[in-house]
């Protein structure tokens, strides 16, 4: 447990998984603090964290009219002198938008929003998430309509030789195959990171217990926080 850990959620007007994020990071044992979009600076924090949701009602793009929200600019800032910021969902959107990740989010070629269970494979490991072994499959929630990850042409060889695919799409047994893939992500890519950002499609945050159909959203929290085994349970 650590009280003195403070973890910013970024809140946009269409957010709406902010409510579910604080609650998931006070059960690991750190302290969130809410900012509102229109703040020009950040407060002394540990971590940031851009919810999921429908910013700005997703009008242009999903995420776009977010990514140039006053907060951004020190969000952008924060993220360049080293603090961990992690977006779920609409927060992936947003920092692709914003440039602070690579490759864009497309609309479901089903033209459909998706909404289930998923397995997710650990495509690399990463200092950002302490002891979350490469190949580890977790299952987490995915819910969104604009989920389809795509990079410009010859990018992607680059991204999987720098370690910048952190979780892709698979079966229950880490398989990568057609079937598993939701949503036309090249490469089934789930989640990607650059330096101290990343980007996840799936929610973890609604998969904090057993009794909601997985608890792999805590391990995966747990990790981000760097409290493994040290969170509260």
């Amino acid at each position: 447990m650590n009280n003195d850990l403070s973890v910013g959620i970024v809140v946009f007007p269409g957010s709406n998984c902010d409510h579910d994020t604080i609650a998931a990071i006070s059960s690991l044992g750190a302290k969130p603090v809410v900012l509102d979009y229109r703040l020009h600076s950040l407060p002394v924090l540990d971590r940031v964290i851009l919810p999921g949701g429908f910013s700005y009602g997703d009008y242009l793009r999903s995420g776009a009219l977010a990514a140039a929200a006053p907060i951004m600019d020190a969000v952008e800032q924060a993220a360049a002198d080293g603090l961990p910021v992690l977006g779920i969902c609409n927060g992936f959107q947003i920092l692709c938008e914003r440039g602070l990740l690579p490759g864009t989010l497309l609309p479901n070629p089903s033209g459909e929003f998706i909404c289930q269970w998923q397995a997710v494979r650990v495509a690399s490991e990463s200092p950002l998430f302490t002891g979350l072994d490469q190949g580890r499959v977790l299952r987490l929630p995915i819910a969104h309509h604009e989920g389809s990850y795509r990079v410009a042409q010859g990018q992607l060889a680059e991204l999987f030789e720098r370690g910048q695919i952190f979780l892709q799409y698979s079966d229950a047994e880490g398989q990568l195959h057609g079937l598993t893939n939701p949503n036309g992500s090249v490469a089934n890519i789930a989640g990607v990171q650059n330096r101290n950002v990343v980007g996840l499609m799936p929610h973890p945050e609604r998969a904090m217990a057993a009794y909601l159909g997985s608890r792999d959203g805590w391990d995966l929290l747990a990790s981000w926080l760097g409290m493994g085994e040290n969170a509260v349970c």
